[in-house]
């Protein structure tokens, strides 16, 4: 009987091991020129080589008074450089919802106003899993063309993510 709680226990502990790597939480930090950005960044493996990542954030831009929150969904294919082991490159695009407030220091006509934003992002980048920790290291460059209430380009940012993986 103790052989077969063993063999369930080790079964079970193998299973949990092998899904632990589908999910990752942690952080992407940007900036630019009098702007920042902090999002709460969670990723879902879907398979190889598809996955899904979802932030949420919020960016400050010093030069206008504005302040965005914003929700980015992207759907990603990654895939291995072959010659750098846990070293890999993705990319993928989705959708980006925003609401920004700005104040009378912005230049816009009423002291406190807010708007939303529609838009598509775009993303390219590396990542880099390590063997010894659960840890997720990621940089890359995200442009957004927005849809809703203009069509305008932004082209981007530079991000840094570190992610928990389980």
């Amino acid at each position: 009987m103790k052989k077969v709680i063993l063999v369930l226990v080790a079964v079970f502990g193998i299973a949990f091991a092998a899904k632990a790597q589908d999910n990752a939480i942690g952080v992407r930090l940007s900036g630019g020129y009098q702007w920042y950005c902090a999002e709460i960044s969670y990723q879902r493996s879907i398979g190889a080589p598809h996955c899904i990542e979802t932030d949420l954030g919020y960016r400050v831009d010093d030069e206008f008074d504005i302040g965005y929150l914003f929700l980015t969904g992207i759907y990603q294919l990654h895939f291995d450089f072959s010659a750098a082991k846990n070293l890999g490159w993705f990319f993928g695009f989705g959708p980006r919802l925003e609401i920004l407030y700005y104040d009378g220091h912005s230049g816009y006509d009423n002291p406190i106003n807010f708007a939303g934003a529609v838009g598509v992002v775009g993303q390219v980048g590396m990542d880099y899993h390590f063997n010894a920790i659960p840890l997720q290291l990621a940089l890359d460059y995200r442009p957004c063309l927005y849809l809703i209430p203009n069509a305008t380009f932004q082209w981007g940012d530079l991000g840094i993510s570190i992610r928990y993986k389980f």
